[in-house]
């Protein structure tokens, strides 16, 4: 049995809130790195149900069959994303185009387990965090959130040094955050065109 919510004991607690039950990618989603009371802790994290009391997806899969995603289900794919109506709420929930990757994430947990899933994401999770330590201009977590969503590992992990070499060859500042930041947008919306996927 899973530990329970410290705030209500009725509330099972989810092994990998970077990962929504729905198939999101709350760990790559910017709420989750939004500063403040706004701070969105990841799906079934700490304090999630003060911030979202109400979700089918997590009485379904982790208060009813105690389950990590939908994924793991039996029943998957059920009603709730054949249904428009019932996958509207994922569109709804998420804070940018994340949907997108549901079932992709959905169909990589299925074939290699949420393990290999979640070793996975924490390598995107990585890649991003550095983007906003040492990118962000405090208009582009968003951006950054959405390229690595996006764009394959290799892909990030190569634009991110690209940008650094060109910011050595260029003797930008490392304190100067827009130059910086400018140099790395240009090189990910150039590969997010280049794989048509923002």
């Amino acid at each position: 049995m899973k530990s329970t919510n410290s705030d209500s004991n009725k509330y099972p607690i989810k092994k990998y809130p970077t990962i929504g039950v729905c198939g999101l990618d709350c760990g790559l989603c910017p709420r989750y790195y939004t500063v403040g009371p706004s701070r969105c802790p990841g799906c079934c994290g700490p304090d999630f149900f003060q911030k979202h009391p109400s979700c089918s997806f997590i009485t379904c899969c982790v208060k009813n069959k105690n389950l990590e995603v939908c994924a793991e289900c039996s029943d998957f794919p059920c009603a709730k994303f054949k249904s428009e109506e019932e996958y509207q709420q994922v569109k709804e929930s998420s804070s940018y185009p994340s949907y997108k990757k549901v079932m992709p994430n959905f169909n990589f947990i299925k074939e290699y387990g949420i393990v290999k899933f979640i070793e996975q994401q924490k390598k995107r999770i990585q890649l991003l965090e550095t983007m906003i330590e040492n990118f962000d201009d405090g208009r582009s977590r968003s951006f950054f959130c959405k390229t690595a969503a996006f764009l394959d590992v290799p892909i990030l992990k190569k634009s991110i040094k690209k940008a650094n070499r060109k910011i050595q060859m260029e003797k930008i500042n490392q304190n100067d955050v827009k130059g910086k930041v400018k140099i790395l947008k240009a090189i990910l919306n150039w590969q997010c065109d280049r794989e048509g996927d923002l």
